[in-house]
């Protein structure tokens, strides 16, 4: 399957200008799908925040980024097709306060602008939220807790709450 910005690529992508005509292809291997990257892009593509260089076996609940756009893969169900699943409960909000919520529209700022961007420093945090360095710290640590990433090696958290607050919809287009 072909991903690209061309409306004849099988997942278009035609609203995203920094998707190239024919960017990435999907390709199933055995039982599994792959994401192939063989120079195909301008920009590249990313899983999960790391560039693809050839091919990438997919997990369920990457992220692949092309362009500006992110689409979250999803393992087709193992069990028979022609049942559907009732969800029985609501997915949990994550709780964060206005102060919380400020510093993660920071964190977020540079990856909402451009998917090739990492999450702002502690220091562009606190000048944009007015808070000391320390104070931004003390927050962060609170959100990779509530977040339930804390156990992250330290150079993965930042981007993965900066993902996760995406993506789950904690931070919408409006915050920006």
């Amino acid at each position: 399957m072909t991903i690209g910005r061309a409306p004849e690529a099988d997942v278009a992508l035609s609203w995203d200008p920094e998707v190239s005509r024919t960017h990435a292809l999907l390709e199933r291997v055995g039982d599994r799908w792959t994401l192939i990257d063989d120079g195909l892009s301008s920009n590249g593509s990313f899983v999960n925040g790391a560039r693809v260089s050839g091919r990438y076996r997919l997990a369920d609940g990457d992220h692949m980024c092309f362009g500006n756009t992110v689409i979250t893969y999803r393992e087709p169900a193992q069990a028979g097709f022609d049942e559907t699943v009732r969800r029985t409960d609501q997915p949990v909000l994550v709780p964060v306060t206005d102060t919380q919520r400020r510093i993660l529209i920071a964190l977020c700022r540079p990856v909402n602008e451009s998917a090739f961007a990492s999450p702002a420093t502690n220091r562009q945090i606190a000048d944009e939220v007015f808070l000391s360095v320390d104070a931004v710290k003390a927050h962060l640590r609170v959100l990779f807790d509530r977040f339930e990433i804390r156990d992250l090696p330290q150079n993965e958290k930042r981007a993965k709450l900066a993902a996760t607050a995406l993506l789950n919809g904690v931070l919408t287009v409006r915050d920006f």
